[in-house]
């Protein structure tokens, strides 16, 4: 039934590919106007903090639960402990969710980096009117959508070193490169010293318990952890390769990305007198207007942003769907390519859900919200950081102590001197931690309704996951 399994082709290739999953959209339009709403450089410090500390520690617990077994996320829990199989079976679900509107959202930046050269740059005024026209069309954005989920269907179906590892180590060179380039012309306009002080400048008056939880909550959703991703790509590593080196690694380019993209925005965004926004704002309509605003070689800036912004949405997506596939392939006996065009054809129908949900079809809700904000708030409210905390109880409190120092130390062949705090970290501090992030996201959902299902869904799959796997 099991198929041989696939491995990675290279040291290079594994953290290519695994900081690929951990950078994503987050990175750029998250990080950097939750690091400047929060005190600058001093809620940058307590990110920092919470990295590597709480967020490296529950990676390497996430590595060694897929490397020891070699199964992907569902399988991986399995093989331990039956009881905690749901663990896997919600990490699936949850990048099955996220993929569910994540490819609206890379077709955004594949269209603007078109719409750079034809037109877009010609009227600051009508910006943001653009993005809210297509966004609202029924058409175009589906197209964007579906070229978007083509391009991570083409680096899945070929395999771990065939597709992920080389689309990996093309692309992630490629991101550092456009930022760094994007860092150094925002740093170099006029007045740019003030974006730079929102961004970097410690403003402790801003630190509260709030600033705690944000930054623990940035921390953990930017690694991309508790969905699975890590469990499968940590699957594929051969016995050689040393866990707490390769996840520390993996932590610092994903963080080296974030303070990069906020570099590469707000000097550029303070030197035209913009104000900052979040989001899908951000991006795609201060971004834009940044570009529009310094003229002559802005379009092509522009389009290099948007090009770095479509490679961070790619290199994440490719872990999403490879999560999801790896499932079909571990429990279900399927061949890859069989599984991928499944998933891939599923996944065409819950974005065109999803995108239409903010134009013709605005006014249809489930639970409360439309398609694109369900599969959102449900991942990023709930599943991600129960999955997360879930994830430190296991490796803490089901898998045996002398069993993970064994598979983080290969066997005694590799040093990690560590290990007793990390263990510490993973078994007490993390679920408390982690436990707090959770319930401050689940007590933001306005939409009551959409909380409980998703409370409910989890408890469900505590009872049924056995026979879901």
């Amino acid at each position: 039934m099991q198929q041989q399994r696939e491995n990675w082709g290279s040291r290079l290739g594994f953290i290519m590919a695994a900081a690929g999953s951990a950078v994503g959209l987050g990175n750029i339009w998250r990080f950097p106007y939750t690091a400047g709403e929060n005190g600058g450089g001093a809620f940058i410090l307590i990110y920092l903090g919470f990295v590597f500390v709480i967020g490296l520690s529950v990676m390497i617990a996430e590595f060694s639960v897929g490397r020891s077994t070699n199964l992907a996320a569902v399988g991986a829990f399995k093989k331990y402990n039956s009881n905690w199989t749901f663990v896997g079976v919600l990490g699936v679900l949850s990048s099955f969710f996220i993929m569910g509107f994540y490819p609206v959202v890379g077709g955004w930046a594949l269209a603007y980096i078109v719409k750079s050269f034809t037109g877009l740059m010609s009227s600051v005024e009508a910006i943001p009117g653009v993005f809210d026209a297509f966004i609202g069309n029924p058409v175009e954005p589906l197209i964007w959508m579906l070229v978007f989920l083509a391009l991570n269907i083409a680096i899945v179906v070929k395999g771990i070193s065939g597709g992920i590892e080389k689309a990996g180590k093309v692309l992630m060179p490629l991101l550092f490169a456009l930022l760094v380039l994007l860092s150094i012309r925002s740093v170099s306009l006029p007045g740019a010293g003030a974006g730079l002080d929102f961004l970097l400048k410690p403003d402790f008056s801003k630190v509260n318990g709030e600033t705690f939880l944000a930054a623990l909550g940035q921390a953990f959703f930017s690694l991309s952890l508790g969905m699975g991703a890590m469990v499968t790509y940590g699957s594929y590593l051969s016995r050689e390769e040393n866990l707490p080196q390769n996840a520390f690694i993996v932590t610092t380019l994903d963080t080296l990305v974030a303070l990069l993209a906020g570099v590469a925005i707000f000097p550029a965004l303070f030197a035209f007198g913009l104000e900052p926004a979040a989001g899908p704002g951000l991006v795609f309509v201060v971004v834009p207007t940044i570009f529009a605003e310094m003229g002559g070689l802005g379009t092509i800036f522009s389009a290099l942003f948007f090009i770095a912004l479509a490679v961070a949405a790619l290199t994440s997506s490719v872990s999403l769907l490879e999560t999801v596939t790896a499932y079909f392939i571990d429990q279900r006996g399927m061949s890859r390519k069989k599984a991928v065009y499944l998933m891939g054809a599923a996944m065409v129908v819950t974005n065109i859900l999803a995108s239409l949900s903010l134009g013709v079809m605005s006014g249809v809700t489930i639970f409360g919200a439309g398609f694109f904000d369900f599969f959102d708030i449900l991942t990023d409210k709930i599943f991600l950081a129960i999955g997360g905390m879930l994830v430190s109880l296991f490796a803490g409190w089901v898998m045996k102590k002398d069993v993970l120092e064994k598979e983080l130390t290969n066997g005694g062949e590799t040093k990690f001197g560590l290990f007793n705090i990390w263990f510490v970290l993973v078994k007490y501090v993390n679920p408390i931690a982690i436990f707090f992030v959770a319930i401050a996201g689940i007590i933001s959902i306005t939409q009551t309704s959409l909380m409980i299902f998703g409370l409910v869904l989890i408890a469900a799959l505590a009872i049924f996951s056995k026979k879901l796997a």
